[in-house]
């Protein structure tokens, strides 16, 4: 692998769901610096030439280390339960945590943050609501909450500092194991994202020029009815995805 001219991409929470994936999709594209936690399975993804390291984002110093000569930083560690308690497991892993990815990426000259933020940022509205990007974020838990908080952190880091800072609200994100009845739902099918859609998004959220200085990403497949309106994200982004969660499960309309 020639890595001359590759970007240099660390990824937070790189031995979960979306990380695993998003690094197998594009492992030939960048050169990675994977991050999780101690104990977590980065060697299961069979890193090959990629960097691995493995510490707690509380720790400011070694976040800062990890984002030294890296151009993007894509950030996917967090608590992704919507039940998580807010003391015990928010406030340091998706409070604390991303204020130090931030920090750490502005002091190391990082050109971009690409943050996963969630569509449970916005899952106040109602559910025949279709959410646009510039609507005031609405959240009905306190994980939601966390996801309002790193929306508004990049877009203080990108107004503040000129850290290019984009959010991407990743909708409803199939687990392995996931049939079609456990997603059978109306509301969690119209913010399905699949998984080569969301690595297409990541993708585009990582390459896009550097006027893009701040940017609310809508992270849903090409849904028969979406959650997230997608206008913005295929303007700023180019983002063109494939999926639809109603044909995927088989559900037809006369």
């Amino acid at each position: 692998m020639d890595h001359g001219q590759q970007l240099k991409v660390l990824v937070t929470g790189a031995a979960g769901r979306i990380g695993s994936a998003f690094f197998r999709h594009a492992r030939e594209r960048y050169l990675f610096r994977l991050l999780d936690r101690p104990g977590s399975g980065l060697a299961s993804l069979d890193p090959g030439d990629h960097e691995t390291l493995e510490f707690d984002l509380s720790d400011a110093g070694a976040c800062l280390e990890a984002c030294e000569g890296t151009d993007v930083v894509v950030h996917l560690a967090a608590d992704p339960s919507p039940e998580a308690d807010f003391t015990d497991s928010l406030l340091p892993n998706n409070i604390v945590g991303s204020y130090n990815l931030f920090e750490a990426a502005r002091k190391a000259g990082c050109r971009r943050v690409v943050a996963a933020s969630s569509v449970h940022a916005v899952s106040g509205y109602p559910v025949d609501v279709q959410v646009r990007d510039e609507m005031p974020v609405r959240p009905k838990n306190l994980y939601g909450v966390s996801k309002c908080f790193l929306e508004a952190l990049a877009a203080c880091y990108a107004i503040e500092t000129g850290l290019s800072c984009v959010a991407v609200r990743i909708g409803a994100y199939p687990r392995p194991d996931e049939t079609a009845g456990a997603m059978s739902a109306e509301e969690d099918l119209s913010a399905f994202v699949s998984p080569r859609d969301l690595c297409q998004l990541l993708c585009q959220c990582v390459d896009a020029p550097d006027r893009v200085r701040f940017a609310v990403a809508h992270g849903v497949s090409d849904n028969r009815f979406k959650r997230l309106d997608l206008s913005h994200t295929r303007e700023i982004f180019g983002y063109r995805p494939e999926d639809d969660a109603f044909r995927i499960h088989g559900i037809q309309f006369d």
